[in-house]
């Protein structure tokens, strides 16, 4: 496999945002609030501040450096865009016969009369500034770190997912319509624009 010799990729720094970076410890402050990200496991690649820009360079990479400098770059501008902006996830409740009662408890969503059945589902809520809010036919899932409010909405799919038989149409055969009782995705927008 050949390696790549120099890969570089420049970051502009948003207006309003305050970076600073301390040994691959990124640190960034905005109007909604601050987040910092560890990347010293990426140990062939350099990230500096100059000026207004982020630089992230490696040299003699393979294909799987090249791969990490684009996803470090992207969360770094996911970083900038939160504490701008931040981030809201919409999803719907979908019931057919059965509504479900959803309620939050500390950093648990609790799911109840899914499909009518007795038992409670649990989501967990990622992040510590991970904000829900639920209303009779929505979730709202706000933040300002993408990756926690993206993984709290997916805990809330999965809670309510079916499998197996439970996917099978009323009469127990497959490839009838099926249940589409569950939480779905609709949404992605920013608190602010």
């Amino acid at each position: 496999m050949v390696k790549e010799v120099h890969a570089y990729v420049e970051v502009p720094i948003l207006e309003g945002v305050d970076l600073t970076i301390e040994r691959k410890r990124i640190k960034v402050k905005g109007p909604l609030g601050e987040l910092e990200k560890d990347f010293s496991y990426a140990k062939t690649i350099d990230i500096r501040k100059e000026g207004n820009k982020v630089i992230i360079e490696a040299f003699f990479l393979r294909k799987r450096e090249r791969a990490l400098i684009n996803m470090i770059a992207s969360k770094i501008k996911n970083m900038m865009i939160g504490v701008s902006k931040g981030f809201r996830y919409k999803m719907y409740i979908v019931y057919a016969h059965f509504p479900m009662n959803i309620k939050i408890e500390g950093s648990t969503i609790i799911i109840e009369n899914f499909l009518g059945s007795k038992d409670k589902r649990c989501a967990k809520i990622v992040g510590k500034d991970t904000k829900v809010k639920v209303s009779k036919d929505e979730v709202i899932i706000e933040g300002i770190d993408l990756e926690a409010v993206g993984q709290t909405a997916a805990n809330i799919y999965l809670a309510t997912r079916l499998r197996g038989k439970r996917k099978l149409c009323p009469h127990g055969r497959a490839g009838g319509p099926g249940v589409l009782d569950g939480i779905y995705f609709y949404a992605k927008e920013h608190i602010r624009e």
